[in-house]
């Protein structure tokens, strides 16, 4: 879906930015008959991989015969991928064949727009505060699922837990948290274990929350302990069951076919997904546990780990050349990158070099993700920086500069007119020498050139 396709009462709404809080999205959901009373959910929320893991249980739970609501954010190349229902196992088939597969269809979208509105309105007129864009698409989610009937919705947070306005949910199936990191840090806090209270923040009582072990996450052992202390802190204050979930070496030992598909096996269980990098274990082993207290079958289970699908998260567009695309953005994910495109490349990666099409957004720690890949053995001999269509972009000079900073002045910085561009030039110039092509630094440069990308490899 075309911007100019968004419902006008969404875009003019952009204005008001990000505001945590639930007193607005509690108002509008008032007026607009509480529909997100009626549907059963399970509730993620995460720095790294809360995506994958919507990806990952509404896939397991629609093989189970389901018909499953999945709330994500934010979208890549059509606004209606926020909002979708994968209906049974021959949806989440169809999902796998095609991306768009179930996604809200325009009529309804601006039907519900329209509704919202109405709310909305009603809503200034009393005196109440203006909602922010990702809660007026929240209230479009929430009456879309109950509407629709859906038999259980897989939610995951925009920003942070405690105050997103998915946390309108008072009674989910389940909650989960994926690997956390500092990020958002002006919003959540600045230390580690402020970050882990706002994420726990979902926790409801004698709901279970099923959180992945700290010892899997990408931070320091320090870091990992007040994780954990502020997870069980949280819930034993909120009566909330919970389990910490790891992969028993499972990462280590999975298995990158040529295909471009892993193998990694958990509990005694071989799993096959199309989802690449380790890290992904991790995310799948949250996944299961989730799936399992939603009482799904393992036959289910297994089917859902291989039909799921996640664009833009370490996406194998090309083998020859290598072409991934990934839309990282801070430390911890340019970690897991490094580490995915060594698997991919055999064990090569260290001392091989690669050129990267580069975007990124001014306000993330982009000194960081850098050191993170020139640390995990990137060794970047080109970049062709861009500046993705958002407010927020760095400039491609500033980035180029960045790069080199961290690269000692060894990397052919190329600043290109535009993203497409961009991965023209650098896909050419892959095509001619071999080397790897790394598309990366935000979702928004992602969800920009993938279809283009695509359409020229």
């Amino acid at each position: 879906m075309p911007e100019n396709d968004i419902p006008s009462v969404l875009t003019g709404a952009l204005k008001f930015g990000i505001k945590p809080g639930l007193e607005r999205i509690t108002g509008l959901l008032e007026l607009l008959g509480n529909p997100q009373d009626s549907i059963k959910a399970v509730h993620v929320a995460g720095t790294n991989g809360k995506g994958s893991v919507c990806t990952y249980l509404s896939t397991i739970l629609a093989c189970d015969g389901k018909k499953v609501g999945v709330f994500t954010s934010p979208y890549l190349e059509r606004f209606s991928e926020r909002i979708r229902i994968i209906d049974g196992r021959e949806g989440a088939t169809s999902f796998t064949e095609d991306d768009s597969y179930g996604e809200i269809p325009s009529g309804r979208l601006n039907e519900l727009s329209d509704r919202v509105k109405t709310a909305m309105d009603k809503m200034l007129s009393e005196g109440m505060e203006h909602p922010t864009e990702f809660e007026l698409i929240t209230a479009i989610g929430f009456l879309y699922f109950a509407e629709e009937k859906v038999d259980i919705a897989v939610l995951e947070t925009g920003l942070g837990g405690r105050l997103d306005s998915t946390n309108v949910i008072d009674k989910p199936v389940a909650t989960g948290i994926c690997s956390i990191g500092l990020d958002h840090c002006g919003v959540l806090g600045s230390t580690i274990s402020e970050i882990a209270a706002e994420k726990a923040g979902i926790f409801k009582k004698g709901v279970p929350a099923v959180c992945l072990d700290p010892d899997e996450m990408i931070i320091s052992d320090e870091m990992r302990k007040d994780v954990r202390d502020t997870f069980t802190s949280v819930a034993a204050g909120k009566g909330s069951p919970l389990t910490f979930v790891g992969t028993d070496g499972a990462m280590e030992k999975a298995v990158f076919e040529p295909d471009g598909n892993m193998v990694f096996e958990l509990d005694g269980r071989k799993y096959k997904t199309a989802l690449n990098g380790r890290h992904q274990v991790t995310n799948a082993a949250l996944a299961i546990a989730l799936a399992r207290i939603c009482n799904a079958s393992e036959e289910s289970i297994e089917a859902g780990i291989s039909l799921a699908r996640w664009k833009c998260r370490c996406e194998i567009l090309s083998f020859d050349p290598v072409v991934l695309i990934d839309g990282g953005h801070n430390p911890q994910g340019a970690e897991s990158l490094a580490s995915t495109l060594n698997d991919i490349l055999g064990g090569t990666l260290k001392g091989r070099k690669i050129r990267v099409v580069a975007g990124m957004m001014a306000d993330k720690d982009v000194k960081g993700v850098y050191e993170a890949y020139r640390c995990g053995g990137l060794n970047i001999a080109e970049a062709v920086t861009v500046k993705p269509d958002n407010s927020r972009s760095m400039e491609p000079a500033n980035l180029s500069e960045i790069i080199n900073d961290v690269y000692n002045n060894k990397v052919q910085t190329l600043e290109a007119e535009s993203p497409e561009e961009g991965v023209r030039l650098a896909l050419e110039r892959s095509k001619a020498d071999g080397m790897p092509l790394l598309v990366t630094g935000s979702l928004y440069l992602a969800g920009q050139v993938r279809g283009y990308l695509k359409g020229i490899i």
